[in-house]
C-alpha cells in the first residue's frame, strides 16, 4: 500500500529522491507520466514517485498537472504527499507548491529546500550553493533555465498568491496551519540535524501531510514515516566497460567530462546532425557509425559521448531551446539503442534527466526501481 506519493518535476529529481527510501528498505517505484493509474500499483510499493515532467512547462500548465495528480492521490487516500523540487530552485516552484496545497485542501505546506549533503542550504530565506547565493552560482548561468533570485519567498510569490512565511529550526515547536487561510512555510536549514529536528516537530504537530523539498528532506521522511524496513543488500553487478551518454550542457557536467578526458577516458563529441536528427541513427550511415563505436568500446575501458558539439543557439541548424532539449534527448536514446543492437555490453551512465528519459523512451521502459546511491546524486 502506498504510504507516500512524491511528485517530481523531472526525472533526475525523481531518482535522487526515491533512492533515499529504497536504501532504507521501502518498496519504491518511479513511474513516468502524470496519468499513471494508481490502481495498478503493486501492493508491496510503499513509496510511489511520479515524474510529472513539469520543470520546463509554463507555470499554469505545471499547476494543472500537479493539481490533477494530487486530486487523484487524495481520492486514493494516500496519507502523505511530497512535492519534489529542484535543489537549485529551478522550475515552477511557486505554481507547483500552490497546486498541491490547493488540491489537497490543506491549511499549510512546509517547504524545506535545503540539501546539506550537497552543500545546498537555506539561511534567512536565502538559498545558497557552496556558500554562494544560488543566483550567483553556476545555476545562475544555466543556458536553459538560469536562476535569477535567491530569496525563496520571492521565488514562490512570482507564481503564487498564497501567503509565504519564513520559519527556522527555533520555530519548529510551534504548531503549523493555525493561520486564517492556507499558507506556504519556508524553513531555513543548514545541517541534516536541523532538517531532522524540523521534521520531528512537524510530525508531532500533524504537519507532515503536505511537505516539499529536494532529496535532503526526503531522507528525513523515510525515518519519520516508518518507511525503514529490513532488506537484503542490493547486489551490484557491473560490466567492466563503462559507456557514458551525456546530453547535459551544464558547466559542472562539462568540467567533469573534461576531467575524465584528461584522465584517459575516450571522448566523442557528437555533431549537430547526430544530436538534432534522431532519425540519423536509423540510416545506413548512422548504423555503420554505431557499429564502429561499439568496436571502439571493445578496445577502451570507457567511452564518453556528449553534446558539447551542439551548434550554438541561433545557427540555422539549431531549433528553439525546448526543441533542442527534446531532440538531443531523443537522439541520445536512439544512439544508445543502436549501440545495444550492435552488441555493446557495458555499464551505462546517463547524465541528465531529459537524456535518461529519451533513452528509456527508445528502449520502451516506463518504470524503474532504484537500488542505491553509488555516490550522492548518482543513483543505480
Amino acid at each position: 500500500m502506498v504510504t507516500l506519493l512524491i511528485i517530481a518535476d523531472d526525472f533526475t529529481g525523481a531518482l535522487d529522491t526515491s533512492v533515499q527510501f529504497a536504501v532504507n528498505g521501502a518498496g519504491t517505484r518511479v513511474v513516468t507520466g502524470p496519468c499513471f493509474d494508481f490502481g495498478r500499483v503493486d501492493p508491496d510499493v510503499d513509496v510511489l514517485v511520479v515524474d510529472a515532467e513539469t520543470r520546463h512547462l509554463p507555470p499554469k500548465q505545471a499547476y494543472d498537472i500537479v493539481y490533477a495528480i494530487t486530486k487523484r492521490a487524495v481520492a486514493q487516500r494516500i496519507p502523505y504527499l511530497y512535492k519534489k523540487t529542484d535543489s537549485a530552485l529551478r522550475g515552477n516552484i511557486g505554481s507547483e507548491l500552490t497546486a498541491m496545497l490547493e488540491a489537497a485542501g490543506g491549511k499549510s505546506l512546509s517547504f524545506l529546500p535545503a540539501f546539506p549533503r550537497m552543500r545546498r542550504c537555506t539561511k534567512n530565506g536565502l538559498h545558497y550553493i557552496d556558500g554562494v547565493p544560488v543566483h550567483e552560482s553556476v545555476f545562475g548561468k544555466d543556458p536553459f533555465e538560469p536562476v535569477t533570485c535567491s530569496y525563496v519567498p520571492d521565488i514562490i510569490s512570482r507564481q503564487s498568491g498564497v501567503p509565504v512565511s519564513l520559519r527556522s529550526a527555533a520555530d519548529a515547536a510551534e504548531p503549523v496551519g493555525q493561520g486564517t487561510g492556507p499558507e506556504i512555510l519556508v524553513w531555513d536549514a543548514q545541517t541534516d540535524d536541523e532538517l531532522e529536528n524540523i521534521g520531528k516537530a512537524l510530525h508531532a504537530s500533524g504537519g507532515m501531510r503536505l511537505t516539499a523539498g529536494c532529496a535532503g528532506f526526503a531522507a528525513v521522511l523515510s525515518k519519520l514515516l516508518g518507511l525503514q524496513k529490513p532488506r537484503e543488500q542490493a547486489e551490484i553487478c557491473l560490466f567492466p566497460k563503462l559507456l557514458v551518454i551525456s546530453g547535459s550542457l551544464n558547466p559542472i557536467t562539462l568540467a567533469q567530462l573534461d576531467y575524465a578526458e584528461a584522465k584517459g577516458f575516450r571522448r566523442i563529441r557528437l555533431t549537430g546532425e547526430e544530436l538534432l536528427e534522431h532519425s540519423y541513427w536509423d540510416t545506413p550511415s548512422g548504423r555503420e557509425q554505431a557499429a564502429k563505436w561499439k568496436e571502439l568500446l571493445d578496445r577502451h575501458f570507457c567511452l564518453l559521448f556528449d553534446s558539447s558539439g551542439l551548434p550554438p543557439e541561433g545557427e540555422a541548424v539549431s531549433p528553439s531551446l525546448h526543441k533542442r532539449r527534446e531532440r538531443v534527448a531523443a537522439s541520445c536514446g536512439a544512439l544508445l539503442k543502436a549501440l545495444l543492437e550492435s552488441g555493446a555490453e557495458s555499464t551505462l551512465l546517463v547524465i541528465g534527466g531529459d537524456t535518461l528519459l529519451g533513452c528509456m523512451a527508445k528502449l520502451g521502459v516506463a518504470e524503474v526501481e532504484p537500488l542505491c546511491e553509488l555516490e550522492p546524486g548518482t543513483v543505480m
